[in-house]
């Protein structure tokens, strides 16, 4: 017990989880949709029979990375905010509001496309027939490709937006 109530261990320092978290999810999220998609699609995933199955299992691993960046983001937002004192004033910046929600809805996208469009792809991708050689796209794949995408570029945009945010906090401190 005496180690919970220790004042010699040092605190987390949330400022950093959060900019490590942020920058981690933000360039893994370019190199996967920019560097690993479009090649897999020039490569002819799509036309394999298992595209749905390796799809699945790629952004399995990926949509959990994520899920666990949104946490610390939004973890790291809400005890900065809290740790604030009742005499500063923000005009903007990581401690404000803004970024509270920003935080709130990137992990909302992050769980609508672990837990609602990634399994639906998967589902629509799953090949039926092992003998087959060749698949068609599924009819309903290129409205849930559109809808993943555009969820993402908001994602992009909100983590973008908090960068933005934490680094005029930055310069605001650099200035004082």
């Amino acid at each position: 017990m005496s180690t919970l109530s220790n004042p010699s261990l040092k605190s987390v320092n949330w400022f950093g989880v959060v900019l490590f978290s942020l920058m981690f999810w933000f360039s893994a999220s370019l190199l996967m949709d920019f560097v690993v998609m479009p090649g897999l699609f020039v490569t002819g995933m799509m036309s394999q029979p298992d595209f749905g199955s390796a799809g699945y299992s790629l952004f399995w691993v990926f949509n959990r990375l994520e899920l666990v960046c949104g946490a610390l983001i939004l973890t790291g937002l809400l005890v900065t905010h809290q740790a604030r004192t009742d005499h500063t004033v923000m005009d903007s910046g990581i401690r404000s509001r803004w970024a509270i929600e920003l935080g709130i809805g990137l992990l909302a996208i992050v769980l609508t496309m672990t837990y609602v469009l990634t399994p639906a792809m998967g589902a629509l991708g799953v090949s039926l027939n092992a003998f087959e050689t060749a698949t068609i796209l599924p009819a309903g794949m290129n409205q849930l490709h559109l809808l993943y995408f555009g969820l993402e570029a908001l994602k992009l945009l909100g983590c973008g937006l908090l960068l933005k945010l934490y680094f005029h906090d930055l310069q605001v401190s650099g200035e004082a």
